[in-house]
Order: structure tokens, then C-alpha cells, then sequence
């Protein structure tokens, strides 16, 4: 049987079409490839965005900035010696970006410059570090891409 020129192009883009249709079915309906926000209050978060603002360049303003390091117990996060460490408080989130129940927050509680984040809590890959800090009356924000 010989098939024309017309028949074959009629029959690529049946199975061209047939493939994109196969491939937009699955990705949609598959649990494995979820298609969540990246926070659930997404539009309240932007809201806030120039708050956001405002304390990353407050913390600009510092002498030294918040640091962090990756050690054996962790991650040791150290907050300028300059400041008194008992009117510091605040918060330390950290987001996994490929997964959202590895996501935690825990609050800010020196007894040191110093605050370490437990190595068990945390897995190799990529986090997004963000310490929304206070202190006195002033507030600062420390946002940071790492790998661990």
C-alpha cells in the first residue's frame, strides 16, 4: 500500500497531537509534579513586599551584617558583635524550594552572638534563608540562597 504525500503529513500531526495531549494529561494529573505557589498567602506576602524593602536596607546600614557557616552541628548563624545579643529577637525561616513540608521556623534565642540551626533539621540541597530580625526599636531582614 503507498501512502501520499497528504496522508503522512495528516497522519505526523495526528501523532504529534496525540503525544502533546498524552504529555498534558499526565503532568497535570500526576502528584509528582504538584504546581503549588510557592507560599500560600502569596498576594498577603507581596503586600508586604516594601516592608521587606525598608529592613534590607536597614540591615545594609550596619556595620556588619548577619553571617552564616556551614559546620558539623549545622548552620551557625552570627549576628553583629557590635549589638548588645540580649535585645535581639526575632525569627529565622528556612524554605526548601523543592519540597514545602522540609520547610520550618524557629525564633531567636541567643545566649551568644551566635545561633546555630541543628544539622538534623536540615538536608543537602538548596534552602532559602530568610532572619527577620529586631533590634531596639529598628527591624532587619537577612534573605539568602545557600546550599548545605
Amino acid at each position: 500500500m503507498k501512502i501520499n504525500w497528504g496522508t503522512a503529513i495528516v497522519i505526523a500531526f495526528v501523532c504529534f497531537i496525540s503525544f502533546i495531549m498524552y504529555f498534558v494529561i499526565s503532568m497535570s494529573t500526576n502528584q509528582k509534579y504538584d504546581h503549588d505557589l510557592v507560599v500560600e498567602d502569596y498576594y498577603g506576602q507581596e503586600l508586604k513586599f516594601q516592608n521587606d524593602i525598608n529592613k534590607e536596607q536597614h540591615a545594609k546600614s550596619l556595620t556588619t551584617d548577619v553571617t552564616w557557616k556551614k559546620t558539623k552541628e549545622g548552620i551557625l548563624i552570627s549576628f553583629p558583635k557590635n549589638l548588645n545579643y540580649n535585645n535581639i529577637e526575632g525569627k529565622v525561616f528556612l524554605y526548601r524550594p523543592s519540597n514545602k513540608q522540609l520547610d520550618f521556623e524557629t525564633p531567636i534565642s541567643l545566649s551568644n552572638h551566635n545561633l546555630l540551626i541543628p544539622d538534623n533539621r536540615l538536608l543537602d540541597g538548596r534552602w532559602n534563608i530568610k532572619i527577620d530580625w529586631k533590634y531596639n526599636t529598628k527591624t532587619y531582614l537577612f534573605k539568602e540562597n545557600i546550599n548545605y
